[in-house]
């Protein structure tokens, strides 16, 4: 049976405060990242961010030009495809470096290098785009990781909308490997992030009854060969 998350920062006053102090302040934020990853492989978290930095990210997202955002596809490369029975959504790929972002990757590049001192994944680089679902979007149910390869080890996806009623539709159900029930439904609320493993949690998001925006990423390894440059360069 699947279930509807609700993490323990959601119940007051006894859930986790996160600190977003100056320095090593995301530690305990961090720490418990590692903990369930671990031990579950997947993590939900509410407010881990800075609610600055968190502002900041939504204020990018609803200014951009609509022409910025390209039909989201599936697979890479040769192998890429346009697929609307498979999913109805468009994305923009950010890049390190803007001012407007440079505070995520900062966080992000904070928590590769604690995953990879902890938990020893050899995570070599990250990659992200802001994903718009609109209202009747979807994206069917899939894994992470591209055939073929592996690549992508840990999926992040931050959620990016103010208000989401539990009629909004739009959930992240995850699923077990064989098995065809979700064993979770996530509300893509406002500032809440889930990480988890890429190759191991088949997932889909449900159909969206407004529109619907995330910060998508992945965690990737470095598998280059001298023939071959995996991660590819994001173009």
């Amino acid at each position: 049976m699947s279930a509807i998350l609700k993490t323990k920062s959601q119940v007051r006053p006894g859930g986790p405060q996160w600190g977003h102090g100056p320095s090593g302040g995301d530690s305990n934020i961090f720490e418990h990242i590692i903990e369930q990853i671990h031990d579950h492989g997947y993590v939900v978290l509410d407010g881990a961010l800075a609610d600055n930095l968190l502002n900041g990210l939504f204020l990018h997202f609803t200014t951009l030009d609509r022409e910025a955002f390209k039909q989201a596809g599936i697979g890479r490369q040769q192998d890429f495809h346009l697929n609307d029975f498979t999913r109805r959504d468009q994305i923009h790929w950010l890049s390190p470096g803007a001012v407007e972002v440079q505070g995520y990757f900062d966080w992000i590049e904070q928590l590769r290098l604690y995953i990879n001192r902890n938990l020893f994944l050899g995570l070599f680089d990250y990659e992200c785009h802001y994903a718009h679902y609109p209202e009747g979007g979807f994206y069917k149910k899939h894994v992470d990781a591209f055939r073929g390869t592996s690549n992508r080890r840990l999926s992040t996806i931050l959620y990016l909308n103010p208000q989401w009623q539990p009629g909004d539709g739009g959930e992240l159900a995850m699923y077990r490997e064989r098995e065809n029930d979700p064993f979770l439904r996530i509300a893509p609320q406002y500032g809440r992030m889930v990480i988890f493993l890429s190759e191991v949690f088949p997932h889909e998001v449900l159909r969206a009854n407004r529109a619907r925006f995330s910060l998508t990423g992945w965690y990737r390894v470095n598998g280059s060969t001298a023939e071959v440059l995996d991660p590819p360069l994001i173009t």
